[in-house]
């Protein structure tokens, strides 16, 4: 199948019509925020412990069934997130961030089992990791991040970063919620100005730690056709450790990684939560 066939060029980026379609993009530009909380990843960053999808195509069928606050999830950069967001209201936005070196392993692995992302030569991960497993030549070039769907890493956390909604938002680490769970569930209440008690805090760590959700078939996607995710290529939960690029990287490899990533950080105010050497 053609790039054409298979995914939406949307404001310069790209997205898989398997669950996009330039109507649901258009409606979640337009969405209309209210006293809601938007969680924000980019893709392989831990998305699944945020919820319903902001550009997905059956938002529209079910937004008006969600409870007030609405907690929704988004991969958009943010210079594509409906202008309400940015007014004058309640809502609250989370964005998680992950070391870019676990989510491009963590991609190629998701690219494995799916059947809607095929034209893997369009996907610098692929790139990368076919020079990796030396099935291509190792001059191949290649820029990080660069045609993945949602856009290059980077830009995705700048523009998360160079926002204006003040005390709005906070920043996470999908680190930080994998080394300490109920301390990172704690600051997100905090932050919804919500004030669980331990036991609520302990019983929620529990149904989201990595195996639980692992062997739930409502969030590990088991029981989606493997003509879509095929989890005897690859299991949607894998691994779920930090720094598994370690087991993947080599010196010359990680030595260009980290050149691209501190070149595209130059003459940023923020600094990255990881070393990326």
């Amino acid at each position: 199948m053609s790039r054409e066939e298979l995914y939406i060029q949307y404001h310069g980026l790209f997205f898989s019509k398997e669950a996009h379609s330039v109507n649901s993009l258009k409606f979640a530009q337009e969405f209309s925020f209210e006293n809601d909380v938007i969680a924000v990843t980019y893709p392989k960053s831990g998305t699944v412990w945020m919820a319903p999808w902001l550009e997905n195509n059956r938002l529209a069928m079910v937004v008006d069934k969600l409870k007030s606050p609405r907690v929704l999830v988004t991969h958009f950069p943010y210079h594509l997130m409906p202008r309400a967001l940015s007014c004058i209201c309640l809502s609250q936005a989370i964005y998680v961030m992950r070391n870019p070196k676990d989510i491009i392993v963590s991609f190629y692995y998701f690219h494995q089992m799916t059947g809607f992302w095929k034209i893997r030569e369009h996907l610098t991960t692929y790139l990368f990791f076919c020079s990796l497993q030396k099935k291509m030549n190792k001059t191949l070039w290649f820029n990080v991040l660069l045609l993945v769907v949602f856009g290059k890493w980077t830009d995705h956390v700048k523009s998360w970063k160079h926002n204006n909604l003040g005390d709005r938002i906070m920043f996470i680490t999908y680190e930080e919620m994998k080394e300490d769970l109920p301390a990172a569930l704690r600051r997100i209440s905090s932050f919804l100005g919500k004030n669980l008690s331990d036991e609520t805090i302990h019983t929620i760590a529990e149904h989201c730690s990595f195996n639980a959700m692992k062997d739930n078939p409502m969030s590990n996607f088991s029981l989606v056709p493997k003509t879509y995710m095929d989890s005897d290529k690859s299991t949607f939960f894998r691994k779920g450790v930090v720094g598994d690029w370690k087991n993947h990287f080599t010196p010359e490899q990680l030595s260009r990684f980290t050149s691209t990533i501190n070149k595209e950080m130059e003459g940023e105010s923020f600094s990255l939560p990881w070393s990326l050497d």
